[in-house]
Parts: structure tokens; sequence; C-alpha cells
């Protein structure tokens, strides 16, 4: 599980193509401080398995379904990448409850400066608007997120100059892709209320 707190940004260093998959080589000092074969890294806001680690750098399969549901099929060497470690038993929650499991992907749409943050509006696919509320939580490239206004096809956070500075979203213009992940508290009080009008049946 992880929070949605980047640790840092991060870079991939190399693509390998392996057919219906591939291999990424990243970049991430800090993540790979105490990384071994095995161990999950968000990158993104995708849950990916560490393969090889070696200095500061550590590899990950991207499976053909990951690539499709994502927007990592569109990176390549150079990409910067927002990394984060799974958080530990008993750790403070500085975000939310994060999965690593992408529901979809957005688009920026705009983006609004002002003096001390910034509004970006995010395209929001349909069958993810139901999930997401004003005021509510919001995975975005792996940060979490509030949202500020949830429209029927798009939403709008505001990022603080920390977040502009720290994270993909400071770099990213209109028209680049985005991953979104959605409360999954919301996911499973839909199931569980689906399942109850069911029951009463």
């Amino acid at each position: 599980m992880f929070t949605g707190i980047v640790e840092e940004l991060g870079e991939i260093t190399a693509v390998e193509n392996l057919g219906d998959a591939c291999r990424f080589r990243l970049r991430g000092p800090v993540v790979t401080e105490d990384a071994k074969h095995g161990d999950s890294i968000a990158v993104n806001g995708v849950c990916l398995t560490v393969v090889d680690h070696e200095g500061d750098e550590f590899t990950a399969d991207v499976m053909a379904e990951t690539l499709d549901r994502s927007s990592l099929g569109a990176l390549g060497v150079g990409s910067r990448v927002n990394l984060e470690r799974p958080t530990a038993v008993g750790a403070r929650l500085g975000g939310h409850i994060v999965q690593g499991h992408v529901d979809g992907t957005g688009e920026v749409l705009e983006r609004k400066p002002s003096e001390n943050w910034e509004i970006i509006k995010i395209s929001l696919p349909a069958d993810l608007s139901r999930y997401v509320v004003e005021k509510g939580s919001i995975t975005v490239d792996g940060i979490s997120l509030t949202v500020v206004d949830a429209g029927p096809d798009y939403f709008t956070v505001s990022l603080i100059p920390t977040t502009l500075a720290l994270t993909t979203l400071g770099l990213k213009q209109p028209g680049a892709p985005v991953n979104l992940e959605v409360d999954v508290v919301a996911k499973y009080v839909e199931r569980l209320l689906a399942s109850g009008q069911g029951a009463g049946k």
C-alpha cells in the first residue's frame, strides 16, 4: 500500500522491448537505498516489482495490461517519474490509501498559475466520474491530491509550490497523459450497496 506522498522525482535510464511487455531501468537514489529483489515501488502511481537493483538504479518489468491501462507506455529514456516506496506498518498516512492499481488515464487540459499555487484541470473518463467528489481524494501520477472541482468529464486540483517542484505535475503541459487512481473506499462502498440491494429483492 502507498500513501501518494512522492519521495523523489526519478528518471528512466533505459527501456527494453520484450514483445508483449517491456523492462524499465530507473534511477532513484532515495527509493533504492534499501531496495531488494521483489520489493514494490510505485512509478507514476503504478505499483511495479523490483527485478534487479544496482547502485541508485533498479529495473522493473511492465506487462501489456499495465501498458494498456496506464500512461507508462508513453514514457521513454529521460522521462521523469514520481517514485514512492510502500508505506511501513505503523507509519503516518500522509496522503490517503493508494493501491498502485491505476483505474484509467486522464489528460492535462489546462493550467492556471497564480502567485502561490497553480490550478490544473484534468480530463476524467466517464466510468470514473462517479467516484470523484469535491474535496475528496484522487491519485494523479501517484500523487495524493484533493479534488477542488468535480465535473462530469473533468476535475481540478490545486498544487502548492512543493508539489510543483518535486513531482511530474510541475512539468506536464496541456495534452500530457496522467495516471488516475480513484479512492478505493468509494469503489468498496459502491460494491457493498449493490450487493445489499440485490439481497433485498
